[in-house]
């Protein structure tokens, strides 16, 4: 009798985390229901320290240490990542296997009372631990202050209602996973938000040279394209957790034209550019560190 294959998959504890990670199993056991699907669920130093700002205290890596390490050491076989988490160099030996079709790529702003997202022009307290959010906000809350939040959905959401904050940023793809999205009191389009580099897809990483061909089901080909350009935008810019510099990009199913727009920040306090380019999903790498060049050179030159 053919022994039953077990998949082990790393993710961190918090109910979205879980969430994502069952996510996954579900699928891998709907399109494969010979393997067994398990999820390992550990809790990281990112989700330790909560009282300082991400680049004070390491980046995005914080999240994903322990994940890496249950890798190498072969007591998880896959981890689940929301890919905006993941850190802009992946090591060699822990590729990203696969990315899931994408959730809304949006941001929204929570209110303790849904009558303050009409003004404007009050002296709010938004609650952001990101530089990308918080640049773009003060466009839309010139007014406003944005202290540091730190915590999961759950935990951000509390400090508002309880009037810590008179409102916080989440992405939709978050709230639409936890059945939240009725908690979003202003959705910000692209427009006025530019969202992280991947928010909204999930990203699956394993390791190197082993066979993860029951993953081919679950790999999305538009998400791959977008996920490849935005990531490119953000690495030649060196943007990760602190950089105020942002990507999204849109494949067009019906043209296949992958629509690029980025926004670059040396650092926050300084003015920042946006810029957009076409091109197509196979392009996706080169579309991303042309738009990042351009930008950079616009910037160089004072634009």
């Amino acid at each position: 009798m053919k022994e039953e294959r077990v998949i082990r998959i790393g993710t961190r504890e918090s109910r979205l985390a879980m969430w994502q990670a069952e996510y996954v199993a579900r699928q891998i056991r709907t399109s494969h229901p010979e393997i067994k699907v398990e999820l390992v669920p550990m809790t990281t130093t990112g989700d330790k320290i909560l009282h300082r700002a991400l680049d004070q205290v390491g980046g995005k890596g914080l999240f994903v240490k322990e994940l890496d390490l249950a890798l190498r050491e072969k007591r998880t076989d896959l981890s689940v990542h929301s890919l905006k988490d993941v850190p802009m160099e992946i090591p060699e030996d822990l590729p990203l296997l696969a990315f899931t079709g994408r959730e809304d790529p949006r941001d929204a702003v929570i209110f303790r009372d849904r009558n303050l997202k009409e003004e404007t022009g009050s002296k709010l307290r938004i609650g952001t631990s990101s530089s990308r959010r918080r640049i773009q906000l003060q466009e839309l809350y010139p007014n406003a202050d944005f202290p540091l939040i730190r915590g999961n959905v759950q935990t951000r959401l509390q400090k508002v209602e309880s009037g810590e904050y008179d409102g916080t940023v989440l992405a939709m793809a978050g709230l639409k996973r936890l059945g939240l999205e009725d908690r979003a009191d202003r959705i910000l389009e692209p427009d006025e938000m530019l969202p992280a580099a991947g928010q909204g897809i999930l990203a699956i990483q394993g390791r190197a040279g082993e066979d993860y061909s029951f993953l081919e089901e679950i790999d999305d080909e538009d998400s791959r394209a977008e996920a490849l350009a935005e990531r490119a935008f953000i690495k030649v810019l060196q943007g990760g957790c602190s950089a105020p510099s942002a990507a999204y990009a849109k494949v067009d199913a019906k043209t296949q034209t992958l629509w690029l727009r980025g926004m670059y920040c040396p650092q926050e306090g300084m003015p920042y550019l946006k810029g957009e380019r076409k091109g197509t999903p196979d392009q996706a790498e080169a579309l991303g560190k042309t738009l990042a060049e351009c930008l950079k050179e616009r910037y160089t030159e004072g634009d």
